[in-house]
């Protein structure tokens, strides 16, 4: 099989409440951007991958066409179940880049086959894959009261943006914990807001709020710090952007860095990427949790097979699929009781909706 033709197209998805307006630290958000990639085939099977559009070509800033234009010197003639291939000999520039282009190849592979991605991945482990709710930075009544709606949904655990200031973080969690109780597990994520100092005195403040983690409050490469913060304090502590390569991976649990690890696609380059990270981190006893960066229906899809195919991913993933207006794939995943059936059609499991893809073109007039 060799691929005969490569486009691309760049999305933008509005996202409702209580998600929307999403406000990390750093960013402020009402919709959720994608980079789509069709690979066409000489056997007539087409592939689709997804990549966040923040992170791929990052000075987009209208829909041209021409991003298919870096992919099509690498990809014609090349076979696309040749996945190990792309790893080692592809010439991928970024991960994030060489994961779009990975996701459409094991499509294409579990169409060839008749297989849905789950079975090429180890098999069925888990038939519901169980999902987190998320919200933004939020003032403590209106966390609260977001808390109190996602429980009345049926979601187990909460993930929330933090790492402007400790204290904003602290009065946040105290809210949700007052009103909802432990029935949510609550996570926080800082995005590496904070330095060493700080991290350590926050971590010591939450212990009594009873966190399931407190993600990547440092910097990415300060990982001999946060293995120093895990002897120091009970808050559990997760790394998310610090997990890249195999050798960081490697690092990490050498020096017994974290309690949890949150591999994606983007950040280490693909599925497969993933796997094996999840497999090394098994050997550790360190559970991974799938990341989410605002994820449409294709991404979501590789979250639900990866996790559905692997033992080592038994918490709550990350996700926020929830919050989209709409979805560009035909069949939208339905979320029950905070839980998420897997595909079981080939590939991916889900086919794209053209009509929704124009509409949600950057650039397009169709509205």
């Amino acid at each position: 099989m060799k691929i005969t033709g490569v486009d691309t197209f760049l999305v933008d998805v509005p996202l409702q409440t209580p998600v929307s307006p999403y406000q990390s630290r750093y960013i402020f958000s009402t919709s959720t951007g994608a980079l789509l990639i069709r690979i066409q085939t000489d056997a007539g099977i087409i592939g689709w991958g997804e990549t966040p559009q923040r992170l791929a070509f990052q000075n987009a800033t209208s829909f041209t066409g021409t991003e298919a234009n870096y992919f099509r010197p690498i990809l014609l003639g090349k076979d696309p179940t040749d996945i190990a291939a792309l790893y080692a000999d592809w010439g991928m520039e970024e991960p994030y880049l060489q994961s779009l282009v990975e996701m459409a190849c094991w499509d294409i592979l579990g169409k060839q086959a008749g297989l849905p991605l789950h079975r090429l991945l180890g098999g069925l482990y888990r038939e519901r894959v169980e999902v987190t709710c998320c919200m933004g930075i939020r003032g403590p009544e209106e966390a609260a009261a977001i808390a109190k709606h996602y429980v009345g949904l049926g979601f187990s655990t909460l993930k929330t943006k933090a790492g402007r200031d400790p204290e904003e973080d602290l009065a946040m969690v105290r809210a949700i914990r007052e009103a909802v109780g432990d029935r949510l597990h609550l996570r926080i994520d800082p995005n590496m807001g904070y330095s060493p100092e700080v991290a350590l005195q926050l971590a010591k403040d939450l212990e009594p709020y009873d966190l399931q983690y407190f993600e990547q409050p440092m910097d990415k490469a300060l990982l001999e710090e946060s293995a120093a913060i895990r002897k120091q304090t009970t808050t559990p502590l997760a790394l998310n952007e610090s997990v890249t390569t195999m050798e960081n991976v490697r690092k990490i649990l050498e020096l017994d860095a974290a309690d949890y690890l949150l591999p994606d696609t983007y950040q280490c380059g693909g599925i497969w990427a993933v796997k094996l990270i999840g497999e090394v981190a098994a050997s550790a006893n360190v559970p991974c949790i799938f990341h989410c960066a605002h994820d449409l229906g294709l991404r979501t899809a590789t979250m639900l097979h990866m996790a559905a195919s692997s033992p080592n991913f038994p918490l709550a993933n990350d996700c926020t699929y929830y919050s989209l207006e709409n979805d560009i794939i035909t069949e939208r995943f339905e979320i029950k009781a905070g839980s998420i059936a897997i595909p079981t059609k080939p590939g991916l499991g889900v086919e794209i909706d053209e009509a929704m893809l124009k509409r949600y073109l950057v650039g397009s007039s169709v509205k």
